[in-house]
């Protein structure tokens, strides 16, 4: 149990490290009080542009493999613990931190970036359908909001299919555990776009166009 908490703790530490909230401090922008408020790749690409919106996604997809790696570092000779487990703990507290940052009081951002951190880092075997639905979706109807949801939901039914396959490498409790971190994650990222949701089902979310919006 111990192990457990400290890699979630590793996790929420690096989750601390908003990208791009910190780029737009250096443009002297602050990225909750323009556009959607959120400091995500999605509010950062619109409101400071594609290199910005890049540098986040990349920042907060890192962080997540950072944190992976360090408890990875730290337990990979231990026997008594299964650091594959871990690894899913630290990747949920790095995308609970990003979410819930303290110095932010605890409005942060959506998560949805540091979920692909967490298929990278953890599962990349779940990547490439959750990269073309999220793609798909985007470039069809043109709601971010709509295919970050998808790629939530897409990435927890692909860890139930894989687990029950063994193809995750674990079995028995570990594997259960993991199906149920997987399903927090999938929560968080639902819960994290509610307001998205009812746009969705009134007809009045914004849609993403590769413009910026300092150049539209």
């Amino acid at each position: 149990m111990l192990a457990r908490i400290i890699s979630i703790l590793i996790g929420y530490a690096c989750g601390h490290f908003l990208t791009g909230f910190f780029y737009g401090k250096t443009q002297h922008v602050d990225l909750r009080k323009v556009g959607s408020g959120n400091v995500g790749t999605t509010n950062t690409y619109r409101n400071l542009g594609p290199k910005a919106g890049i540098l986040t996604l990349l920042g907060d997809v890192f962080k997540v493999v950072l944190s992976v790696l360090i408890v990875w570092l730290i337990y990979r000779n231990h026997a008594d613990v299964n650091v594959k487990v871990l690894e899913y703990y630290a990747a949920l507290g790095t995308i609970l931190g990003h979410n819930f940052p303290i110095f932010m009081k605890f409005h942060g951002g959506k998560g949805i970036a540091c979920t692909g951190g967490l298929m990278v880092a953890v599962c990349p075997i779940c990547v490439p359908i959750c990269l073309t639905i999220f793609l798909v979706t985007v470039l069809t109807v043109k709601y971010v909001s709509l295919g970050s949801i998808l790629v939530c939901i897409s990435f927890f039914i692909q860890i139930l299919v894989f687990g029950q396959n063994g193809m995750l490498g674990l079995s028995g409790a570990d594997l259960m555990e993991v199906y149920i971190l997987a399903a927090i994650v999938m929560v968080l990222g639902i819960v994290r776009h509610h307001a998205n949701i009812g746009r969705l089902l009134k007809g009045t979310e914004s849609k993403f166009s590769f413009k910026p919006k300092k150049e539209a």
